[in-house]
């Protein structure tokens, strides 16, 4: 699956660090969260009302020297956000209707106002696969986890954030990417995670994984949701504030079902 990434100018350049090896180049991109104007263009050109933070300038890339190559930005990623709320129908909460209303009068800095007559999936959820990565195919092969639990030196780590919500304080969305680079393969997560209070926990990671040796790269795609009362009470009966594992990623990632998972594969 290639996407093409929609790009807004901008007058900030985003310090970018690198690590080479193998034949591979593993770089990262960060700056601070999108000006008023950048948020202006982009939210002309996605035609949905940005996050509250938008790290639009932030970007995570694998790059073979065949000219093989994926990349990670927030907007790529939120515009396969559902824009019509008729995919998979809105998220529904107390006060949703209401919040929805205020997003869709949004006010570019220069004061005009932008009409949003459709709704939108307001929890920013997307299923995104990285930008690039052609010739990945689907195929049975799995990432080897039992490589990657292996105390390796990691050479280069990254966690690069793409954007975040608190969906008017009724829960969170993140979107983040971490990279590791050890001396054989390298393993990038790129993790959507969404809390609605009351409601549901929802979790979509993309890993991309690379063996240097065989210039394999397997990529494997994962959604799991649970509903929020379901994980809530997996919480110990001993703890005092339920509250620090509802927002422990990790934490709530392993109590939630597996919905589906897919892989695929190439070979440089």
């Amino acid at each position: 699956m290639t996407t093409t990434s929609p790009t807004i100018p901008t007058k900030f350049k985003p310090k970018r660090e690198e690590w080479r090896g193998h034949g591979w180049t593993v770089y990262t991109k960060k700056g601070p969260i999108l000006n008023s104007e950048e948020i202006d263009e982009a939210t002309e050109k996605l035609e949905i009302p940005m996050p509250e933070m938008i790290f639009g300038n932030n970007e995570v890339g694998i790059e073979h020297e065949s000219g093989w190559s994926i990349r990670f930005d927030a907007l790529s990623a939120l515009d396969l956000v559902d824009k019509t709320g008729e995919r998979e129908g809105l998220v529904q909460v107390a006060h949703s209707k209401e919040w929805l209303r205020t997003r869709q009068g949004t006010r570019t800095s220069d004061g005009h106002e932008v009409q949003f007559i459709k709704p939108y999936d307001w929890t920013y959820s997307t299923r995104y696969l990285g930008t690039g990565g052609e010739g990945l195919e689907q195929g049975e092969e799995q990432i080897p986890f039992d490589k990657l639990k292996r105390p390796d030196p990691i050479r280069f780590f990254a966690d690069v954030s793409l954007y975040e919500d608190e969906l008017g304080d009724n829960g969170i969305v993140t979107l983040n990417v971490k990279v590791r680079v050890m001396d054989e393969r390298l393993l990038l997560l790129c993790r959507l995670f969404l809390r609605v209070d009351d409601v549901l926990f929802r979790l979509r990671d993309t890993r991309v994984f690379v063996e240097f040796g065989e210039n394999k790269v397997v990529r494997e795609y994962l959604e799991k949701e649970a509903n929020y009362n379901d994980i809530k009470a997996r919480v110990p009966n001993s703890s005092v504030d339920f509250g620090q594992y509802l927002r422990d990623v990790n934490w709530v990632a392993n109590q939630m079902p597996t919905k589906t998972v897919s892989t695929d594969t190439t070979r440089l």
